[in-house]
């Protein structure tokens, strides 16, 4: 049994996003936790909320054991980019694109033994 949580269009880059969520794949959720909280790094919080919803949604909607827990998927994918544009010297403009992130979490109970 699975559970997941997906955070869409959140205003980060996915590259940075990615840095984050490679710490924690595949590791329990108390340890995740734990790692997400030391990261110095602005994804930090937002993969801790997405990570939170799973374990809840584990708990609630498919009675699984917080404890046992595992991240068994994370990863982000890129969502719509905002395009902006910046002015430059002599009437000119450039382009500055402000990526989005959609970020998702699958958690699911560890086998026993």
């Amino acid at each position: 049994m699975q559970a997941k949580a997906v955070a869409r269009t959140v205003r980060i880059a996915p590259r940075k996003a990615r840095l984050v969520i490679d710490l924690i794949r595949g590791k329990q959720v108390g340890e995740a936790v734990a790692i997400l909280r030391h990261t110095p790094k602005a994804a930090s919080p937002i993969i801790e909320k997405v990570l939170k919803s799973a374990v809840a949604n584990a708990e609630h909607n498919y009675d699984m054991d917080v404890n046992n827990l595992v991240i068994t998927e994370a990863y982000v994918d890129e969502g719509p980019t905002l395009k902006r544009f910046r002015p430059r010297a002599m009437g000119r403009a450039s382009a500055i694109n402000k990526r989005t992130s959609h970020i998702t979490i699958v958690v699911s109970e560890k086998k026993e033994g």
